[in-house]
């Protein structure tokens, strides 16, 4: 090998540095002290960021959801009622009286029907709230011990579920017992009477757009006229209903435009065939 003089700078032997070795193996910082309670008591014991401004996406999404399918039984119910008028009569007061009928009598009922169901919803919320606050009075140490494995079943060490569940009993027992072991929010209970007033006021502005259409156009254009508006109507209901179940809104259209038009096509004939017998 060649030798170096004292004046020459050393050779530089190349590092052989291997492709996929890290440098610098850095560590995730631990959790501080009581981090992992702390995120629990929190998830469990406040609302979600969200939920403060009037509930959360989800929850909103499904009222919205309802909101549409509610539109959409008021536009094919009532289409269905005065386009079967519509077969018997051109009387345009038959038209607006059978039309307003039919409008009045769906929301009362679609109203009566949410409230009825969701009073009973909530009657059962808070049966259930009341049981586990018995409970805790009357059994608080098998409480603590069902709230821990609950904790475990959601996959936290032993330890740190009996933790989480001695401070989240310390700060407020039965929210812990109602979100953990219930899945229920003692501050959002359901409200028949929101309930109520959203079937009513969708299933209103549902039905408005058949009774105009067949009210407004003189006589030759009435059927024509609504049968094009509430498929147009449905096509809407239809992709928004799918859009925000998250399914694919090809098929929901279909189904939606198809059991539209069969109403309107049934209604009419059976309307025909009453005008022409003058019943």
């Amino acid at each position: 090998m060649p030798s170096h003089g004292p004046g020459s700078p050393p050779r530089q032997v190349p590092s052989r540095s291997r492709p996929f070795e890290c440098r610098s193996r850095e560590r995730p910082s631990p959790l501080p002290r009581g981090g992992v309670r702390n995120v629990i008591l929190r998830d469990v014991t406040e609302p979600a960021h969200d939920e403060a401004h009037g509930g959360s996406l989800g929850e909103r999404l499904n009222w919205l959801r309802a909101g549409v399918l509610g539109a959409n039984d008021g536009i094919v119910s009532t289409a269905g009622l005065v386009v079967g008028v519509a077969g018997a009569t051109d009387d345009r007061s038959a038209l607006l009286t059978a039309g307003l009928a039919g409008l009045l009598a769906g929301s009362l009922s679609m109203a009566a029907g949410e409230y009825v169901s969701v009073s009973t919803q909530r009657d059962s919320e808070k049966a259930a709230l009341a049981a586990e606050k018995r409970e805790l009075r009357e059994r608080p140490e098998e409480e603590l011990a069902e709230l821990a494995e609950l904790l475990r079943r959601r996959g936290l060490s032993g330890d740190v579920a009996q933790e989480a569940a001695v401070q989240l009993t310390e700060r407020d027992a039965l929210r812990a017992h109602a979100r953990v072991e219930l899945g229920i929010d003692p501050d959002r209970l359901t409200n028949p009477w929101h309930a109520a007033w959203a079937s009513f006021l969708a299933f209103t502005v549902g039905a408005l757009l058949p009774l105009v259409a067949i009210v407004l156009p003189p006589a030759s254009a009435r059927v024509p006229v609504t049968v094009a508006s509430v498929l147009a109507a449905l096509v809407l209901t239809g992709w928004s209903s799918a859009r925000l179940g998250a399914a694919a809104p090809g098929r929901a259209v279909v189904r939606n435009v198809v059991g539209g038009a069969l109403a309107m096509g049934i209604t009419y004939a059976v309307g025909n065939l009453l005008g022409a017998a003058g019943v």
